[in-house]
């Protein structure tokens, strides 16, 4: 696993924490916050998830321009 694709775990389950975290009933603010910690996790999972294909793309193609 590559060190974006560990931070692209990571923030997964960062993700995962912070909206069990949200769905906590009686706790208004709290869980207020944990609900915007979770997408903002989710974001950066998904930001890096997209990097970790683009670069997999471009190691792809730049093997596949080599010459042998």
């Amino acid at each position: 696993m590559t060190g974006t694709s560990h931070d692209s775990e990571y923030f997964r389950k960062r993700a995962d924490e912070a909206r069990a975290a949200a769905s906590g009933k009686g706790r208004g603010e709290e869980a207020a916050v944990a609900g915007e910690l979770a997408l903002a996790y989710a974001a950066l999972a998904r930001r890096r998830a997209a990097a970790d294909a683009q670069e997999e793309t471009l190691v792809s193609v730049i093997s596949v321009s080599e010459p042998a």
